[in-house]
């Protein structure tokens, strides 16, 4: 589907989706007011693009189009001719409230417009605008190309024409759209709480370290990745704030209590592998676990049964 999409965010998440709407045809704005986002954006996706060409994954005129697809720039006006308008910015409703404003004044009346938000109310942040009927939550996953599963949320105020209009357009970019409830965390980030929180207490209660907690859930549990190595590879700023924004929206419910040890990481800078340090220190070789088999499902019946318990709740 051919469409013109400007996504606001020149981070990871940002480049991620202009990645994959580039791939499907569309022309694509990325917009960002530090120049050296956009720059670093630009380097990173001709690297990514260049190694699926030497894989053998995409041809190299298909790399060179989807490169001259997208448009880098500082000017939040180039979003005036969009089709969609995507918006993946730091988590402060504050600030997301005044950019959702800014953008409703430059676009078309029928432009779609939509937040990456992966915590925050998406009513909230649409009550600073004149039209609530076109705005909705698009949450994708880290990273964008790869993760099929995308969160669509909807408000109270969302049309439903609309709401379908996007779920054809991210199906026809590849994508597995799941329509969520506009409560705290929607569906995967509330459930992962849990898995982050429980892991964390195990942690904090002596009863196991990184590796092995990590170890346990991918030995007895076929998990890809442990939640400290995920934890790490989201980025431990990003992960903290989701949690304390869920608690807070949850009226402090116990549950989703943030843990200091997460906490004393962010305030130490070690924000996970794009930090370089995070629970582990990629500099070093990796620590190795205690291969334990009764531990390790100990921890997995721990984690599971939060997760399972969650999951109820949520869906």
């Amino acid at each position: 589907m051919s469409l013109i999409v400007s996504v606001i965010g020149a981070g990871t998440m940002g480049s991620g989706i202009a990645q994959v709407a580039a791939s499907n045809g569309c022309k694509v704005n990325l917009i960002d007011t530090f120049p050296n986002a956009l720059e670093n954006s630009q380097t990173k996706l001709q690297s990514i693009l260049n190694r699926l060409v030497e894989k053998g994954k995409i041809e190299e005129n298909e790399a060179k189009s989807i490169l001259a697809n997208i448009n880098w720039t500082v000017e939040l006006a180039e979003v005036s001719q969009s089709d969609l308008v995507v918006e993946a910015i730091v988590e402060n409703m504050e600030i997301k409230q005044k950019l959702f404003s800014q953008m409703e004044s430059l676009v078309a009346e029928d432009c779609i417009l939509a937040t990456n938000t992966s915590s925050l109310s998406v009513a909230e942040i649409t009550s600073a605008c004149n039209n609530p009927s076109r705005i909705l939550g698009i949450h994708f996953f880290n990273p964008v190309p790869l993760m099929k599963l995308v969160e669509v949320i909807p408000t109270e105020k969302t049309d439903g024409e609309l709401l379908k209009k996007v779920k054809s357009i991210l199906e026809s970019w590849g994508k597995t759209v799941v329509t969520a409830k506009d409560t705290p965390g929607f569906i995967v980030n509330r459930v992962a709480r849990p898995f982050y929180g429980e892991a964390l207490r195990i942690y904090e209660e002596g009863i196991a370290d990184f590796a092995t907690i990590d170890w346990a859930m991918k030995e007895f549990g076929g998990f890809r990745m442990g939640p400290f190595t995920l934890m790490d590879y989201i980025g431990n700023d990003i992960n903290y704030t989701v949690t304390e924004t869920v608690f807070s929206s949850f009226y402090f419910d116990s549950r989703y209590k943030p843990s200091f040890t997460q906490k004393r990481m962010m305030e130490a800078g070690y924000l996970g592998k794009k930090s370089g340090r995070g629970y582990y220190d990629y500099s070093k070789d990796m620590p190795k676990a205690n291969e334990n088999r009764d531990l390790g499902k100990t921890i997995l019946w721990r984690v599971l049964s939060m997760l399972i318990n969650e999951a109820a709740d949520a869906l």
